[in-house]
């Protein structure tokens, strides 16, 4: 009895000063540079999104935000590089939503675990896409852009970036009855030069990108992906105006490896709503379109939760065959 109690005091004590521990390691975190991942090359929304909060970050603890852009197969390189780091709140990954949402429902194997190699932190972003077209197309409207693809059978080419526009796109050929074949590019960059281009006849693509491209002529923009209309650009239609039921919303947020310990995650995510709260970061994302959110952890796992089951049905209505 006297061996197991004191195996038992043993073990209290064990825990209390693993619990000190991390408490200590909260405290003085973060005392060198963070490296915050964006899966996709520089340019694109991620990118944007990432520098900005990093910025910010910089400012309200005095160590350096590295952006590391690690853009390829889509965004899969980034978060298998982030699933795989240290869970010591030193590596950050900047999310968009399809890689933990979509991914798993489009990829037959992927290298990290969406559910388990990850603890969210918080929703930083939400808001619709823009669907844009090729300003040589005599199409002015969601309708008329439909009519004139199917005259076209096979025979006009959409940009993805990513399984979030490829999965919008998709959605899109399956509501309207249309044919429009994918091309892949590695980044928005390019995908939107493409289009401008006349190499392909239309992206979906995000409001923070899309809106300068828009007022400048270089892009038509015919549809918003959101069931509502965006404030940024208010005479473009919802899609769903034409096709009811049409929907697909962009976000992005912060996540790091699954195993970090619960004070980092804490103090990250308080600092971090609180930047996302600040009114210059609030009217920096509305001004281009995005919705400022700063969701708790919790709030931000059930939101993965729901999409997962959400796009895995989607997947499977439109006949979408996992590769």
């Amino acid at each position: 009895m006297k061996f197991a109690a004191h195996l038992f005091l043993i073990s209290v004590f064990s825990c209390a000063a693993s619990g000190v521990a991390a408490a200590d390691a909260a405290a003085d975190y973060p005392n060198r540079p963070i490296r915050f991942i964006i899966p996709f090359v520089a340019g694109g929304p991620s990118d944007v999104i990432a520098r900005l909060l990093g910025i910010k970050l910089t400012e309200s603890w005095g160590q350096t935000v590295v952006v590391d852009n690690r853009g390829s197969a889509g965004g899969i390189v980034g978060f298998e590089i982030a699933a795989k780091a240290p869970p010591d709140g030193y590596t950050l990954l900047l999310a968009n939503g399809a890689g933990v949402t979509i991914n798993p429902s489009v990829y037959l194997k992927l290298p990290y675990d969406p559910e388990h190699d990850f603890q969210p932190i918080t929703q930083v972003t939400s808001g619709a896409y823009f669907m844009a077209i090729t300003p040589s197309i005599p199409a002015q409207t969601v309708k008329e852009f439909i009519a004139f693809a199917k005259a076209k059978p096979g025979g006009l080419n959409y940009a993805a970036t990513g399984t979030n526009n490829l999965l919008a796109a998709e959605q899109f050929n399956y509501m309207a009855g249309v044919k429009m074949v994918a091309v892949n590019y590695k980044g928005t960059g390019q995908a939107v030069n493409a289009v401008i281009s006349g190499e392909v006849q239309m992206f979906i693509l995000s409001p923070l990108i899309a809106i300068p491209l828009i007022n400048a002529g270089r892009l038509r923009a015919i549809g918003v992906t959101g069931l509502q209309r965006s404030p940024a650009l208010p005479d473009v239609p919802a899609i769903a105006e034409i096709l009811p039921g049409y929907e697909n919303i962009t976000w992005h947020s912060v996540l790091v490896p699954a195993k970090t310990p619960k004070a980092i995650v804490a103090k990250l995510a308080r600092e971090l709503i609180r930047i996302i709260k600040q009114p210059d970061v609030h009217e920096r994302f509305t001004t281009v379109g995005l919705d400022a959110v700063g969701s708790t952890p919790e709030e931000l796992a059930a939101l993965i939760k729901k999409e997962v089951v959400m796009y895995a049905k989607l997947v499977k209505q439109i006949g979408l065959q996992p590769q």
